[in-house]
């Protein structure tokens, strides 16, 4: 091994990673302060996808956006009195969808920035009719949880879609448990939730090595949890 490659396998040693693990969150934000909130609710058939954001003069942000659908007229005269943006300008032009570019207003909420404070990223962001759909990887479930907070203290109106693991070979859904997990998979498989019925609770208790008296708890348990987390907010 030469010295320039020990020393590279040095610096990797040396990298703090956030890589392994993690958790992809779909959320709906919504507040009437949100980045372009205003425009969204007048012109809902519009939709938009923020392109990226730059800050210059240390104290104006660019947002760079791209509309898609047809109102276009709509759309700009919408974007013309929106509160929380200002200077708005078309920067290109398709058949399909316009590039635009705007400056933050003073006061304007968005949560790009307490994403990545809390370590997280960003993977897709669109508008939805009533706010805001956001796609956020997550280093740890104690990110997530300050995000949230995040969102709470400053009222920003989070609803979950769905939370699962980011690892490329598992799809799992956060809020459960590995036994859990194994329980709902063998009796999804084997047609417990079909009717008529392809395994009893007891012939589940028998595949699982668990006691029969158990089952049903265990079951109720984790079709809660899984509920909590597709239909609520994190904790």
């Amino acid at each position: 091994m030469s010295i320039e490659t020990a020393d590279m396998d040095v610096e990797r040693a040396g990298l703090r990673s956030l890589a392994d693990g993690g958790i992809v969150a779909q959320l709906r934000l919504d507040h009437p302060d949100l980045v372009l909130r205003p425009t969204l609710e007048r012109v809902p058939d519009v939709t938009v996808q923020p392109e990226y954001w730059t800050t210059i003069d240390t104290d104006r942000t660019l947002l760079f956006l791209t509309a898609y659908g047809s109102s276009f007229g709509a759309f700009e005269t919408a974007l013309e009195t929106d509160s929380t943006v200002r200077d708005p300008v078309l920067v290109d032009r398709y058949p399909d969808r316009h590039v635009y570019r705007v400056t933050l207003a003073d006061g304007t909420r968005t949560v790009i920035a307490r994403t990545a404070e809390v370590g997280g990223r960003v993977l897709e962001l669109s508008s939805t009719r009533d706010g805001w759909l956001v796609q956020l990887r997550f280093p740890t479930r104690d990110a997530l949880v300050r995000f949230n907070e995040f969102c709470r203290a400053h009222g920003i109106s989070v609803t979950v879609d769905h939370l699962r693991r980011s690892d490329d070979d598992n799809e799992g859904v956060v809020a459960l448990t590995d036994k859990q997990e194994k329980l709902l998979t063998v009796a999804h498989e084997e047609g417990y939730f079909e009717v008529p019925r392809g395994i009893s609770q007891d012939e589940l208790a028998d595949r699982l090595g668990v006691s029969k008296s158990a089952i049903s708890q265990r079951l109720r348990r984790a079709i809660g949890e899984l509920c909590d987390a597709s239909l609520s907010s994190p904790p």
